[in-house]
């Protein structure tokens, strides 16, 4: 098909012939030369048209073109900077928000009022800020919910190992009253100083299910204790007490608050370094004074640890110290390092396991100057009390099996 632009000069050229053909044969000449000049302007003159014609229509496409990019550019960026807004506030959700809120609500603020600060950008896009929020209350008030079960949980275990030590401690003062009537029947003497031996224990585990549930466990002492005696009621809370071999210990005492939780951290150290040593090697415990307080030493002559297994255990005292679910103590339920860690951290108490020289484990325990005090001494013109050989009372010189028996102070 011929360009439109030839049509003009094709009706022109076909004109001029018929022209040609009517007029006289004398002026045939002259206009075949006028025809053939005019059909030559229009030819020019279309193809210019029709040139320019398509320049315009390119530049028009062209400005349509670049006025479309720039839509889709502009729309574009506007898109992508939506998503980058989006993105970045949902980094911030998770990263700072979530975790602040959750800290909020372990200290006890309701999921109400945390939403109610919360402020998503103006910039942000309205619907998703609604549907960003309406996740977040969901998220709060299922943890909410959580907190509110694991606190009921806790208060639960709590008040059942009140409960048990209520008993323990009933049936200790029971067993002290038997040892004052049976006192003389020294079979009968051993077996209530055997017995009292597993009370104790007893009143240890319930207590350390107390500490798990954010309590203290147990007593609260009025005044302070000597450190020898606070290292030999630790003792008397193990099953294999004998082995522990009590070197030098510094003549002081701790403070009535301290002395419990005090005792109760020792007592699972020991416990741990008689269970994972050798049953024929002792464990040795000393005590000195260092610049910050005092340094307590329990050193066994077990297998050791390995770098994975402290990375492992202090995976477990760091999580115990800030959170602990019933579901982390695993099938195994080994209470002694979430034990102590908890109470390291509830009474500034810095708990240090490593390698002993003995190829075993040594644990530290510095306990600061603030939980130190000076040992009262008892008036020179007051005769210390020496019991009856025949009738021993249930106190420090208990003895049980192959030696004495420690016990803590009454």
């Amino acid at each position: 098909m011929a360009p439109a632009w030839l049509v003009p000069p094709g009706l022109l050229a076909g004109a001029c012939g018929i022209a040609l053909v009517l007029v006289p044969a004398q002026i045939r000449p002259p206009v075949a030369w006028c025809g053939l000049v005019a059909v030559v302007l229009t030819v020019v003159t279309s193809a210019e048209t029709a040139r320019r014609a398509r320049a315009a229509e390119q530049a028009r496409y062209a400005r349509v073109t670049a006025d479309v990019q720039q839509y889709y550019a502009q729309r574009e960026a506007a898109l992508f900077g939506r998503l980058s807004d989006q993105r970045a506030t949902v980094v911030w959700l998770a990263e700072e928000l979530l975790p602040a809120a959750v800290a909020r609500m372990k200290n006890g603020d309701p999921a109400s009022e945390i939403l109610q600060a919360v402020r998503f950008g103006e910039h942000l896009d309205g619907d998703f800020a609604e549907a960003l929020r309406a996740a977040l209350r969901t998220l709060l008030e299922a943890v909410e919910a959580e907190e509110q079960t694991r606190d009921s949980s806790q208060r639960a275990m709590v008040a059942i190992a009140r409960r048990v030590q209520a008993i323990v401690h009933q049936l200790a003062k029971d067993l002290r009253d038997m040892q004052i009537l049976h006192g003389t029947d020294l079979v009968v003497s051993h077996g209530l100083q055997a017995i009292d031996h597993r009370n104790a224990l007893i009143g240890r585990l319930a207590a350390s299910v107390a500490v798990l549930g954010d309590a203290r466990p147990g007593r609260q002492w009025s005044k302070a204790i000597p450190l020898y005696d606070v290292l030999r009621g630790a003792m008397s809370r193990i099953v294999d007490y004998p082995r522990v071999k009590l070197q030098s210990v510094t003549e002081v005492a701790v403070t009535g608050p301290g002395a419990e939780p005090l005792i109760h951290l020792l007592a699972e150290l020991l416990d741990n370094a008689t269970t994972f040593s050798p049953p024929h090697t002792p464990v040795e415990v000393s005590a000195s004074e260092v610049p910050s307080g005092i340094a307590i030493e329990i050193e066994d002559r077990g297998v050791g640890i390995t770098e994975e297994v402290r990375q492992r255990i202090d995976r477990v005292m760091a999580q115990a110290s800030s959170s602990l679910e019933l579901a982390d103590l695993g099938e195994a339920t080994q209470l002694g390092l979430p034990v102590v860690s908890r109470l390291a951290r509830e009474n500034g108490l810095e708990v240090d396991l490593r390698l002993s020289a003995y190829g075993g484990v040594r644990a530290v325990v510095l306990v600061p100057r603030r939980l130190i005090t000076t040992v009262e001494q008892p008036p020179k013109n007051v005769q210390p009390f020496v019991p009856r050989r025949t009738a021993p009372a249930m106190g420090p010189r208990l003895t049980v099996g192959p030696g004495p028996r420690p016990t803590a102070p009454r």
